[in-house]
């Protein structure tokens, strides 16, 4: 099974470069049956793809995972898609004891603690969610291009998720983003103001900040944290995050020790 499923995406991979967008949504329609999810975050590759996936009234299941944490503006873009394009988004919310259980434990900010934290609260809001949405699906669609940042420099058209049993296809991996500000522009698709005001990545609220001249489009993603820890665990082999929900303390106080067990006696003084 695993290596077919690779044998598949690689095929697929192929066969998708120097297709149009539309056509290459069109291909994985035609090869591979079964349910196609995509996961938007509503920002503006995203956008792109629901466009392409509306027009070209796509199977695909449109979804998205509210954090509870998005920025007001984020909402805003998703009823306007909604209005735009005649459809629903469905939405996969965080389950509530998890997400009880760590605001008590952790604080209302409690990512801020650590990186293990962190990780802990993009689990419960982030890839519990998404395992739900991607049940028993074939295909996961997303908008990722290996221009947003070093770890996804490596982004290829198609891929094997072995993990979750399906094949992740990015349709923009190889675009820049000028190729899609040009497609949004010229096709009129709504789009997140915030990426008017200096965010050109936008994730929950209190985890993202405007980017300054010269930095990576994913800067302001967890800019407390050094750039190799900035993935949420979406989209990362491995079905379930690092820290499980209702962990997230032990997850903390262990990071804790760890860090003082590192120290010198000097900096421990």
């Amino acid at each position: 099974m695993t290596l077919e499923l690779a044998r598949a995406a690689e095929a697929l991979a192929a066969a998708m470069a120097g297709l149009t967008l539309r056509q290459r949504i069109a291909l994985v329609e035609e090869r591979i049956p079964g349910r196609l999810v995509f996961t938007t975050s509503l920002g503006i590759e995203d956008q792109a793809l629901t466009h392409a996936l509306a027009m070209g009234k796509s199977r695909a299941e449109i979804v998205t995972l509210d954090t509870g944490r998005l920025f007001p503006e984020t909402y805003d873009v998703w009823a306007e898609t909604e209005s735009a394009y005649g459809i629903r988004i469905r939405a996969y919310a965080p389950e509530r004891e998890a997400e009880e259980r760590f605001v008590r434990e952790e604080g209302i900010n409690g990512f801020r603690h650590s990186v293990a934290a962190r990780q802990a609260c993009c689990g419960f809001r982030k890839v519990e969610p998404l395992g739900r949405a991607l049940k028993g699906a074939a295909v996961w669609f997303t908008g990722l291009r290996a221009g947003q940042s070093a770890n996804r420099a490596e982004t290829p058209l198609a891929e094997a998720d072995e993990a979750r049993g399906l094949i992740k296809v990015n349709p923009l991996a190889d675009w820049t983003r000028a190729d899609v500000d040009a497609f949004v522009r010229e096709n009129f698709i709504p789009y997140n103001v915030l990426h008017d005001r200096g965010f050109p990545s936008i994730g929950c609220a209190p985890c993202t900040r405007a980017v300054r001249v010269g930095e990576p489009e994913r800067a302001g993603r967890w800019w407390w944290e050094q750039e190799s820890k900035k993935e949420c665990g979406l989209h990362v082999h491995a079905p379930e995050a690092r820290v499980q929900p209702g962990r997230e303390a032990a997850a903390f106080e262990t990071a804790q020790r760890e860090t003082t067990n590192l120290k010198t006696p000097e900096m421990a003084r």
